[in-house]
């Protein structure tokens, strides 16, 4: 288990991230901070701006089982399909030990494990690869290219993900999000944001035809160098999916809390 303090701020950098990007797709999405719940809710198609995540530090296992239930409720509630984002390090041992049966009883199922992440890192020399050149993303087109990466990436339909980016003025004006570019194609994507003193890196992803070829680890390193050039941040931090997870200790980032994402019994 590491730091409690670190497993905080991972949550806490997901709850402010999150409040920008969903309240960027709807001026009138629900955006709440509730009693040990933060929601994050865009109702878009996009599953990843459709977020939940439990807030409070040391719950036991009957306070985890309450949350969960809770959580579950404000999920049932929305249109489309969303996640619990839960960071194992915020509940005690034995609510740990309990947590696949308590998100069973509240209707939840299992989706897929992350890792929170964290540095002290930048700056860092500006990258490069030889196979690729790197494009700031300012055009719908270019947004557009950026979700189609992740929607294949991640296995959503593309039209899902053009929902959750295609039109946004933050992602081509305050993110500073990059296309890695083999010629003319984009084949890999990620992203940085400034979020209350750090740089937060977000949704990284490469073409599944292009992986395996360091892409993914220098179109990370092109967006860190120049939000941190932009900004003068030196903190930053992420949240790792299993197949991010070996890349960025490569960059310098150190793993914190274990994280566990939920959806709703089908």
């Amino acid at each position: 288990m590491t730091d409690l303090a670190d497993s905080i701020e991972s949550m806490e950098q997901l709850a402010v991230v999150w409040r920008a990007f969903v309240l960027d797709r709807d001026p009138d999405a629900d955006v709440r901070d509730l009693p040990g719940i933060a929601v994050r809710w865009a109702d878009h198609r996009f599953t990843f701006w459709n977020c939940v995540t439990l807030t409070d530090a040391g719950a036991d296992a009957g306070l985890l089982e309450r949350r969960l239930h809770q959580a579950a409720d404000i999920m049932r509630s929305k249109t489309n399909s969303g996640l619990l984002w839960l960071f194992e390090d915020l509940v005690n041992d034995d609510a740990r030990a309990t947590l696949p049966a308590a998100a069973g009883r509240a209707g939840l199922e299992y989706a897929f494990p992350g890792t929170g992440m964290a540095g002290d890192l930048l700056p860092i020399p500006e990258p490069a690869h030889p196979e690729l050149t790197f494009v700031r993303v300012t055009t719908d087109e270019q947004l557009c290219s950026y979700a189609d990466l992740n929607s294949r990436a991640y296995g959503f339909p593309l039209e899902d993900g053009r929902d959750g980016l295609v039109g946004s003025t933050l992602w081509t004006s305050k993110v500073y999000a990059y296309l890695g570019m083999r010629g003319d194609v984009p084949v890999t994507c990620a992203a940085t944001i400034e979020a209350e003193g750090r740089l937060f890196v977000v949704l990284v992803a490469t073409d599944p035809e292009w992986q395996r070829r360091g892409y993914a680890e220098a179109v990370t390193r092109k967006a860190l160098y120049e939000g941190a050039r932009a900004t003068g941040l030196t903190r930053t931090t992420l949240h790792a999916t299993v197949a991010g997870a070996p890349v960025y200790p490569r960059i310098g980032f150190k793993p914190n809390s274990p994280m566990h994402f939920f959806g709703l019994k089908s």
